[in-house]
């Protein structure tokens, strides 16, 4: 693989796991593509990795919870470049009673979460499929592998996004593009978060993760070929041993908790 003029595209790369994907790709000497929302510094971000780790860094910023923006988006990475690695970390939360939730949020969790990850994927296959070899990583969630209440869109959505990746990297096994999956818990992204997450009682804390860590991990087991990454494997067990009719109400408890507070 010649890094040298292909490229990573790493979505939502403007802070938490993303901005921890960008750094460790770029400390590999991989040159990236990130992409975030507007006003989020990226600018200032690129620039930095580019000083730091002497590689190539563009940047894009748009709102991918609107179709039109990510065919823009796509279109313009494959006019303009070779790309060898696709990282899909956007995505969008969110803890609300679903009576109280507006169309527009819940609208705005799937575009982000289902169809953008969708979408750039397709769109950008072709191009994945003529480099010598390629990697595609999906970021689901440990919400995956249980439905939630409070919650009840996000771990929907990251349902789709483990199902879909597996499907895909069986379609694509006898390619040279591979595609993984990660299952994280919640990130250490700001102070905010962690508040939020502790407030949860112990499953929270259980589960709460250092994002630079969980980046260089990740990376590290998709050059392996690790095709269902698991970082957190006492939270994996956990969701996997337990039956639904006790994870669904502990985990909903614990996110009424959060509510409450």
């Amino acid at each position: 693989m010649d890094s040298k003029e292909s490229y990573a595209v790493v979505t939502g790369a403007s802070q938490g796991l993303g901005k921890s994907f960008a750094e460790n790709l770029a400390r590999k000497k991989i040159n990236v593509i990130l992409v975030s929302l507007p006003d989020q510094k990226l600018k200032e971000f690129s620039q930095e990795l580019q000083e730091l780790y002497d590689v190539k860094v563009h940047y894009y910023e748009t709102d991918l919870s609107v179709n039109d923006n990510v065919m823009r988006l796509t279109e313009w990475l494959n006019r303009s470049f070779e790309i060898h690695i696709l990282i899909n970390n956007a995505g969008l939360g969110g803890t609300k009673k679903f009576t109280e939730a507006s169309p527009h949020y819940i609208n705005t969790i799937l575009q982000v979460n289902v169809t953008a990850t969708s979408l750039i994927t397709h769109q950008l296959l072709p191009n994945l499929l003529k480099q010598p070899k390629a990697y595609i990583l999906n970021v689901s969630s440990m919400a995956a592998f249980s439905p939630i209440g409070f919650k009840t869109v996000y771990p929907a959505s990251k349902s789709f996004i483990h199902s879909f990746s597996r499907g895909l990297h069986e379609e694509l096994k006898d390619t040279n593009v591979f595609v993984s999956v990660v299952n994280p818990g919640a990130m250490k992204t700001n102070t905010d978060v962690c508040k939020r997450i502790e407030k949860q009682g112990f499953i929270g804390r259980l589960t709460l993760l250092n994002p630079d860590k969980v980046a260089s991990y990740c990376i590290r087991q998709l050059f392996k070929k690790d095709s269902v990454i698991m970082v957190n494997p006492i939270s994996w067990l956990m969701m996997k041993i337990l039956p639904i009719w006790i994870k669904l109400p502990l985990m909903t408890q614990a996110i009424k908790r959060e509510i409450e507070a």
